[in-house]
Order: structure tokens, then sequence, then C-alpha cells
């Protein structure tokens, strides 16, 4: 019998025990710096499709906090450049390590990895989710709300992988989600209806939207991949995050961003900049997130 394993896919998949586990987890880390530890070596490996800075530094320093070790794997370092097949590496790999990063394109590639793998899989990015951004922003905020129920919470811009992401957070939480994009880049209804959420909001009015939000968040209009099209940003012009916009919040409100941002494109200087953003608590946050990841992937915790 297969052995089944703690893959760490999206988050709609974990039950809500698990997704606390990981929270609490995260914070216990935070406070407790560099004393968390492997009681024997374990050895992370991580494959980048796509490019990465805060992914492969937090999971790489994570890892080696643990007195862990890292490899990488990219294209233009191993064979997966000269044509092997990601998943004859990935049967390889399953010999060799404890555990797997996969950051890609192809979401479908990611699920059938897992199922060849024979060590737990972490979903480090694809062009549809972005799942340990998310617990690393639910951290955030749970580090300045008493409670996540009943938050008003406001996507606005482009309807990508860690709006996705953030739409499968709402089958944990009871707060309000609502989601402002230009027509055609909104979420896609299919992914919508699975959630089912009656929480979860659109407005193509990003000044509607934001109405008593407590918290905003974007992301750039221009992922990993795309040109710069003049006309793509001309229709996202009216959702930058500015001043003018969060003021229409009528409340304090706390501003995400998962980085890298395209200042003075999805948001302005004054907006990242400012006292109420937690941009850098949640890029931070992202360390003990993926070292509470790492640890329940391997039943550590």
């Amino acid at each position: 019998m297969k052995k089944k394993f703690r893959h760490f896919l999206n988050l709609n998949e974990l039950d809500i025990k698990d997704m606390n586990l990981i929270l609490s987890e995260s914070h216990k880390i935070k406070k407790n710096y560099k004393k968390k530890k492997f009681n024997e070596k374990k050895i992370l490996a991580m494959i980048f499709e796509k490019p990465s800075t805060r992914t492969r530094v937090s999971f790489e320093v994570g890892m080696k906090q643990l007195d862990g070790d890292v490899v990488i794997l990219d294209h233009a370092d191993t064979q997966l450049g000269r044509g092997e097949s990601l998943e004859d590496t990935m049967k390889v790999l399953s010999k060799y390590v404890d555990i797997v990063v996969y950051r890609g394109s192809n979401e479908k590639k990611l699920y059938d990895l897992s199922k060849l793998s024979t060590v737990p899989i972490i979903n480090g990015l694809t062009d549809e989710s972005h799942p340990c951004q998310i617990m690393a922003d639910i951290m955030t905020l749970q580090e300045n709300f008493d409670s996540l129920d009943e938050l008003k919470i406001c996507w606005v811009g482009d309807g990508n992988n860690v709006c996705n992401s953030w739409i499968h957070s709402c089958v944990h939480f009871n707060y309000d989600f609502k989601i402002s994009c230009p027509p055609g880049s909104f979420p896609k209804k299919e992914l919508l209806k699975r959630i089912g959420s009656s929480n979860i909001e659109l407005y193509e009015d990003p000044y509607e939207a934001v109405k008593d939000a407590d918290v905003i968040i974007t992301d750039t209009w221009v992922s990993m991949g795309m040109e710069n099209d003049p006309e793509r940003l001309k229709k996202f012009k009216k959702f930058q995050i500015n001043e003018k916009l969060m003021e229409k919040t009528n409340k304090d409100t706390y501003f995400l961003h998962c980085l890298p941002a395209h200042r003075g494109c999805e948001v302005t200087d004054e907006v990242i900049d400012g006292k109420k953003s937690l941009v850098w608590s949640e890029a931070e946050n992202r360390l003990y997130a993926h070292q509470a990841i790492l640890l329940w992937c391997m039943n550590l915790i």
C-alpha cells in the first residue's frame, strides 16, 4: 500500500485543523526564532521553472535554520534544461531527498508530480495558485487583528494566482472577500463556483469595492512571462492603490502586497511605504510560515 504523504498543494484541500496547526506553528517559530531544530538531518530539493526571490530565500534559509540542507535545481544548471523530463527527475529526487518544493507554470504538472513522488511536495507557485504566500499573509493579519472572522478584505487588480489562493482560503475563514478587477481579469468562474463561498463578491469599480475594507491587497499587473503591454496597463490604471483609493475605505486600512512591486503602477510609494503597510512584515513572515509548512509536511508538528 502506497504511503499517504502530507503534500502542501492548495489551501482548499487542507482541513481547518491542519490550517490552524501550520499557522500556530508559524507564530511559535517566530516567537522562538532559530530555536526549532530537526532531530536528524533533512534535505530539501527546490525545483525552479520560474525565477524566485522570496520563495527561494525563505525556504533555503528556513531549512538551514532547522539544521537541514537544500539542493537547488533549475533549467540552466541541470538536465532539465537538456530535455530530461521533470517526471524522470522527480523519480530520482524522491530517492535522494526528504521533501521537494516545486515552482513552475503548470498546475496539472504539480499534481502529476505529487502522484509520482515518494516524498512530500510543496507548491511554491504555479500559474493557478500561490498557497505559501497566503499562509504568510494570514499569519500577518493574525498579528494585527484579534480575529479574522468578519474582517472585510478587498483584492484590487488582477485576479491572478495569488488571488486564487485567497479564494481557496475562504473555505477556512469567515471573512468577507471582495474582488475588484477590470472586465476580463476576474478569477475563473469555475473556481468561484467550486469554492462556493457566499462571502465572495465581485466588483468592477474599485472605489465601490474598498468601502469599509479593513485590508486591501494587490499584486503586480504584469505577471512573470507577460510583456509590459501598454493597453493592459491602461486597462488597470484606475485600479492603482494610492492614497485617494485608500481614503475611500473610511477606515485606517492595512495594505498587503506579496512583492515584487512595480511602484507607480499597481501601488504608489506613499502606500507601500506608509504606516499601514504590512508588506515588510508579510515578507518576513514567509520565513516562519515556510518553516511551519516544512515541518507539517514531514509530520514533525
